[in-house]
């Protein structure tokens, strides 16, 4: 019991694939719909993921910075502390 498929190009002519290609084409689309309906929901969650995982890293980096910096500070008001010290001392 098989059809056969006849794609004639007379407009008097059936089309026996017609309602078979009809049905692929609209699975196809509906295929596509879902799936370009689907990827910004993935991309979403895993996107944030990365954003506070790389939020968190730039605050550590950050903080790092800042404490390098305000030890060199400290050094820096230490070693102009002790030339005024050494200033005072001479005179």
């Amino acid at each position: 019991m098989t059809r056969t498929v006849a794609l004639v190009c007379n407009s008097d002519e059936i089309y026996y694939g017609e309602n078979t290609m009809k049905r692929f084409t609209t699975l196809v689309f509906a295929a596509l719909i879902a799936l370009t309906l689907s990827m910004p929901v993935l991309a979403q969650g895993t996107t944030g993921t990365n954003n506070s995982k790389a939020a968190a890293q730039k605050n550590a980096k950050e903080e790092k910075k800042q404490a390098a910096k305000a030890k060199k500070q400290a050094q820096k008001a230490k070693k102009n502390a002790d030339k005024e010290a050494k200033k005072t001392s001479k005179k």
